[in-house]
């Protein structure tokens, strides 16, 4: 059975929209970086679903999504440590709080 193109934006669009909100109201950062992987999560959605859409015999979407899952893998690693860095110091994860860079 072949699913249809606009099952796949549906889909995708409604993790991005979670992950937008997941962005906007959360002060946890951890959280936030859940978020930022549920858009990039509708970002491969969408490749995987224009790529089988458009030319079901190339693989071009799942070359960009496997890409984008090493780049997802690298932002998760080093946003990990940097919370961590900032735990140690500040003993807190929340946002509101990550006032480092202030003079």
């Amino acid at each position: 059975m072949h699913l249809q193109l606009q099952y796949f934006l549906i889909l995708a669009a409604a993790l991005f929209c979670i992950g937008i909100y997941g962005l906007v109201t959360s002060r946890n950062a951890v959280r936030v970086l859940m978020s930022v992987e549920l858009l990039l999560n509708a970002v491969n959605l969408n490749l995987m679903g224009f790529s089988n859409y458009l030319d079901p015999t190339a693989i071009k979407g799942q070359v960009f999504t496997t890409f984008v899952i090493a780049v997802a893998a690298a932002e998760a690693a080093v946003g990990l440590a940097i919370i961590l860095a900032i735990y140690r110091n500040r003993e807190t994860i929340d946002m509101e709080q990550f006032n480092l860079l202030k003079w």
